[in-house]
């Protein structure tokens, strides 16, 4: 009787969406990565972010921990970037990053507030050291500050909270 359930099942599109966003970035050779691997934790967000960018979302994947989150993350970003007029897309790429405040964590663990020259908006990166590669997550780009919503403070900071 269940298998006969599943499969009638239908799968979610969004669930479809994400495993194929996975099989996507398992398809990223061991050779990319050495090759493409941050020497220090603000090195991978300048790589990330360097990549972004210039429109290059699948190199800038590779600077990123690889999970379902992060992935749907720079999906949503790439899309936006993709409905941009050309100025915009050539104003980011032609912009310089700035580094405004760093926070080491702990040893595997950087918080970063950075800005574009082009936006001059500042956001908080978090980069985060898997065995001898620095990954930017990108999760926490989206997140970090919904928790401030329960403290009634409706504007949006990016600083490093001490």
């Amino acid at each position: 009787m269940k298998s006969t359930y599943f499969a009638r099942m239908k799968l979610s599109p969004i669930f479809v969406y994400l495993l194929f966003s996975l099989l996507l970035a398992c398809n990223n050779s061991d050779k990319q990565g050495k090759e493409n691997k941050s020497e220090s934790d603000i090195d991978a967000a300048r790589n990330f972010l360097e990549a972004a960018l210039k429109g290059n979302y699948k190199e800038a994947s590779v600077y990123m921990l690889q999970d379902s989150t992060n992935l749907g993350y720079l999906t949503v970003t790439e899309r936006s970037y993709r409905g941009l007029n050309p100025d915009e897309k050539n104003n980011l790429k032609e912009a310089s990053l700035r580094f405004f405040d760093t926070k080491k964590i702990n040893d595997s663990t950087t918080i970063t507030v950075f800005a574009n020259s082009y936006r001059n908006d500042k956001d908080t990166l978090k980069i985060v050291r898997e065995g001898d590669l620095w990954l930017v997550d990108l999760k926490y780009l989206f997140e970090h500050d919904m928790d401030t919503l329960f403290n009634n403070q409706l504007i949006k900071t990016d600083t490093i909270h001490k």
